[in-house]
């Protein structure tokens, strides 16, 4: 309890919320590497997925793929990152955006693989394209599972974020590392506290989206084609 205490003294603290290397830059800092690695990951994995979940090629490789980039361990990618770029944030940020792409690629292809076979057959019974069948009856459909992915990627480099701080980027894990050598473990607990209180903020907000999402998207065949 003395240690929540001491967090929350800290938190309050003008001294150590305001400014440059304050908590709240910190955390302004943690969100952007946050948002910026997962629409690079979006970029790249919703085309992607798209592609192997309408084509159905090439699927076993990218699903075999994406378990082995779930499976690297992030600070062991974020140190060889930081060996060979030096540092930077372009080290983190490519460690965050294979963290990322995963779940991205996954939400994307099973979306559109997922994708009734009636509502797919009777667009195409209707004399659609195959960009026409993506895009107004696949995509649509599986809209709710693409968000699921991005959700989850999300939510994962939010919490992984703070490795950035390891290779010199900024971020709330210079609370983190600078508390670890100096044994402040207020500051520690104040840091993972905010991070904790950002991850809850972000996960409802990306509920309140699925949800709405889920009421604007059809899920009838008949609505999708």
């Amino acid at each position: 309890m003395n240690f929540l205490v001491a967090a929350w003294e800290w938190l309050a603290d003008p001294v150590n919320a305001s400014g440059p290397s304050g908590w709240g830059a910190r955390t302004v800092e943690h969100l952007w590497y946050t948002a910026l690695a997962t629409v690079i990951a979006c970029l790249i994995g919703i085309p992607l997925g798209y592609a192997v979940g309408h084509s159905h090629r090439f699927r076993t490789f990218i699903v075999s793929s994406t378990g082995a980039a779930r499976a690297l361990p992030t600070l062991g990618v974020v140190t060889l990152f930081g060996l060979l770029l030096g540092i930077g944030l372009e080290a983190p940020m490519l460690a965050f955006v294979l963290l990322a792409l995963p779940s991205v690629l996954a939400g994307a292809y099973a979306g559109v693989e997922g994708a009734p076979r009636d509502a797919v057959d009777a667009a195409r019974a209707m004399g659609m394209t195959e960009w026409q069948i993506l895009f107004r009856v696949e995509a649509p459909l599986g809209m709710p599972l693409l968000l699921g992915g991005i959700r989850s990627a999300t939510l994962q480099v939010l919490a992984t974020a703070t490795l950035a701080a390891y290779v010199g980027a900024g971020g709330l894990g210079r609370f983190l590392f600078l508390g670890l050598k100096t044994q402040n473990y207020a500051m520690m607990l104040a840091s993972s506290l905010v991070v904790v209180g950002l991850a809850i903020a972000v996960d409802l907000a990306f509920e309140i989206v699925d949800r709405l999402v889920r009421r604007s998207f059809p899920t009838g065949v008949g609505a999708a084609v």
